[in-house]
């Protein structure tokens, strides 16, 4: 598929984009379903995601413009050409973190709830799944875009790199024909996302009398990176530290991190259901 949907002009409007943007609207939407069911005001999901998408986009671009990713721009380049790191006009951010897209915007989100006196982890838990189904349709950005892609592969729903898209040393037609298929990552973690998306909402609905204001986010830091650490390992074009992918170790990370908060917090403090019975 041609990455440009429509140009108008010097004006190019993208899928990639279009994605992001049908992901934030769902991901609103989710969170003020949720918002709703607990009986808090809606109108601040929609004031909230207008922050939020404005840090998430600067986080997400500083993930990528400090990383040094295999087979692309990083760090070495911006570091000589920085005006590229928001010339969005030659052809739109090429190059964000997921990772970094998450913090800013929780900072984003801790900023617009201290302003209105709102409490955080309340709204963090309306948030987090949409958020994460944001994340599955917005990887298919990934296909059209053709990158993202893992290391070659011989399963049957393996899928096929323009010589244009690919990185060193797919690149060698000689070696790695045209037809050669590589496995589709984004795909394995649009699914895993779209699963985390179902277990947050069941976490957040099913069990709603034996969570803390916050375990929905927290559980969302130990979901989404444990798939993560298994599709980063097939990418061949991970940001690699003594051989070892960044992402796969921010995943660690966070999954010790989230599991030892939601451990010490349910250890500490007594759950709803508990404190209605005491």
């Amino acid at each position: 598929m041609n990455p440009v949907l429509v140009r108008i002009g010097p004006l190019a409007i993208r899928w990639y984009g279009l994605l992001i943007v049908v992901g934030a609207l769902l991901a609103g939407y989710i969170a003020s379903l949720e918002a709703r069911r607990k009986g808090d005001p809606t109108e601040h999901v929609w004031d909230a995601l207008a922050v939020v998408l404005i840090t998430g986009l600067i986080g997400a671009r500083l993930y990528h413009v400090f990383s040094s990713p295999a087979g692309s721009i990083g760090w070495e380049y911006y570091r000589q050409h920085p005006l590229d790191i928001i010339a969005f006009w030659r052809g739109g951010f090429a190059g964000l973190g997921i990772y970094g897209a998450v913090v800013g915007g929780a900072l984003g989100l801790l900023a617009y709830t201290y302003w209105n006196k709102l409490p955080f982890l309340r709204w963090a838990d309306n948030a987090a799944p949409g958020l994460i189904l944001a994340q599955a349709i917005g990887r298919w950005g990934n296909y059209i875009n053709q990158e993202l892609y893992g290391y070659p592969t011989i399963l049957p729903w393996g899928i096929t790199i323009d010589a244009a898209h690919r990185i060193p040393p797919y690149d060698n037609l000689t070696l790695y024909p045209l037809e050669t298929r590589f496995h589709p990552t984004f795909l394995y973690e649009s699914l895993w996302n779209f699963l985390c998306f179902g277990l947050l909402i069941l976490l957040a609905r099913r069990y709603s009398d034996r969570l803390l204001e916050g375990d929905v986010f927290i559980a969302y830091f130990i979901l989404y990176p444990f798939g993560r650490f298994f599709v980063e390992a097939l990418r061949p074009d991970a940001w690699k530290v003594a051989s070892i992918p960044v992402a796969q170790i921010i995943a660690l990370v966070c999954i010790a991190g989230a599991g030892a908060i939601l451990w010490y917090r349910h250890r500490l403090a007594p759950t709803p259901s508990e404190s209605s019975e005491m």
